[in-house]
């Protein structure tokens, strides 16, 4: 007898995996065979898994049932969806992939889940991935995450505000660490190279670093108040360590990764205990994966390897790549508990300014860092009224304070011109509570 499906593969559940020691990877699949009228989407599936595990596509002797007991993937869920399409099948699917095939790699890790796999379906996405307790405890995630940033920055509640350095490149040292002067005495929690900054002819990082923080030093001396910087130290993988290194020695109390660096480069220098600074991760480059691999599942692997604050995508935002509930669902996977691993600061971003801040923070909470660069530098008054800005209408919003009401109020003249300038949004609703909005309920004045 040859079975059509491996029951090593099939006759599987998620209740019954040993879910320990088993990552278990949900996509979202749609796929097309025009003019056949039987589609064997199991077949397709199949191929799919022994792709990320044991298999290839012709039988190979070595390929025993032993082999595929102990390494191969498994289908835990499938859920199909309704299409009224003509040949075509859609579904979510659940695949299981045993951990000890790698035991302790995130590049395999990532083969696994979201290597050829996206080779095998006409619309493949990568929904989510769950994390087994054995792999996690492999991983030390984020050296500061937000209990210890809240603790370095002595900032208890409310949210943070980021000065993003523009432009991007181009600027002399001397004249990058004036601008983070201006913004710190406005009062702005924390600056960033743009991603985009590395050692240009006019501008390395070992001469520029120095002067920064020899301005943050300065502008505290006036307000108080402790500023991080993250300079950007992403480089090729045989020198991002030692970049990290010298960056420290210089005197850095932040360092800038991005992807394209790579999760496993991230998280060499998040676990090494001489680099005790924090690590802002940022994802321009994830944009291009965004069509296949949802931005939850580069969150939770981002907060595994050690990041410490995280871009996030937002629909309000200049940017608006992915849904409302997209953008969210991935701040909310940075703060969720997650064994050991603390939790990482959103960072809801692009085109951001004053006037959205009502909207982002009582969306995300508390716990977010807001990220402007022209929406804070492009101020009409200035770098230092363009931090001030920010801090005002996060004030404003903790004390739920409506934004025009807050402008209004004296010392409060960088929020108005900031809202003269970029404007101010409410929020839309939905009517999902009552069949049409004119059974809503409304409110009542008594004399």
């Amino acid at each position: 007898m040859h079975r059509v499906y491996d029951p090593e593969i099939f006759v599987q559940t998620f209740d019954g995996i040993d879910r320990a020691n088993h990552i278990v990877a949900t996509y979202y699949m749609k796929d097309s065979l025009p003019g056949e009228d039987f589609i064997d989407y199991f077949s397709l599936i199949q191929a799919m898994v022994l792709e990320g595990s044991t298999g290839t596509w012709a039988e190979v002797r070595e390929d025993t049932p032993e082999v595929r007991r102990a390494l191969s993937g498994r289908v835990v869920g499938y859920y199909e969806i309704p299409t009224e399409e003509a040949h075509t099948k859609s579904a979510v699917v659940q695949l299981a992939f045993p951990i000890n095939a790698w035991i302790d790699n995130v590049a395999m890790m990532l083969l696994t889940i979201s290597g050829n796999c996206f080779a095998y379906s006409d619309r493949l996405r990568l929904l989510d991935v769950f994390i087994p307790e054995n792999l996690v405890k492999n991983f030390k995630g984020p050296k500061f995450g937000i209990p210890g940033m809240r603790e370095k920055l002595n900032v208890l509640q409310r949210p943070l505000s980021l000065h993003i350095i523009k432009p991007k490149m181009g600027m002399t040292p001397r004249q990058t660490a004036d601008q983070v002067y201006q913004t710190a005495l406005g009062g702005v929690d924390c600056a960033k190279d743009d991603e985009m900054t590395s050692d240009t002819y006019n501008n390395k990082f070992d001469e520029r670093l120095p002067l920064v923080m020899e301005q943050i030093h300065k502008a505290k001396e006036k307000t108080g108040k402790e500023v991080v910087y993250f300079v950007s130290i992403t480089d090729e993988c045989s020198r991002i360590l030692e970049r990290a290194h010298r960056a420290v020695e210089l005197g850095a109390n932040g360092l800038l990764v991005c992807y394209s660096a790579g999760l496993p480069a991230l998280r060499m220098i998040a676990e090494d205990p001489e680099i005790n600074v924090p690590i802002l991760f940022h994802t321009s480059h994830m944009i291009a994966a965004q069509p296949r691999i949802a931005w939850p599942v580069f969150a939770k692997l981002a907060r595994l390897c050690g990041a410490d604050f995280m871009l996030t995508p937002t629909m309000w935002s200049s940017i608006p790549m992915v849904s409302l509930e997209e953008g969210l669902r991935t701040a909310q996977i940075k703060q969720a508990p997650l064994y050991h691993i603390k939790p990482v600061w959103p960072m809801p971003c692009a085109g951001i300014y004053p006037g959205l801040a009502e909207v982002l923070i009582n969306e995300y909470g508390p716990d977010i860092c807001m990220p402007a660069g022209g929406g804070m530098l492009g101020h009409p008054d200035g770098y230092t009224a363009g931090a001030q800005a920010w801090q005002q209408a996060i004030a404003a919003v903790m004390s739920d304070t409506p934004l025009p009401e807050a402008a209004r109020k004296p010392g409060n003249e960088a929020l108005r011109h900031a809202l003269e300038h970029w404007g101010y949004m409410t929020r839309p609703s939905s009517p999902w509570l009552r069949v049409a909005p004119k059974f809503h309920p409304r409110p009542m004045k008594f004399d």
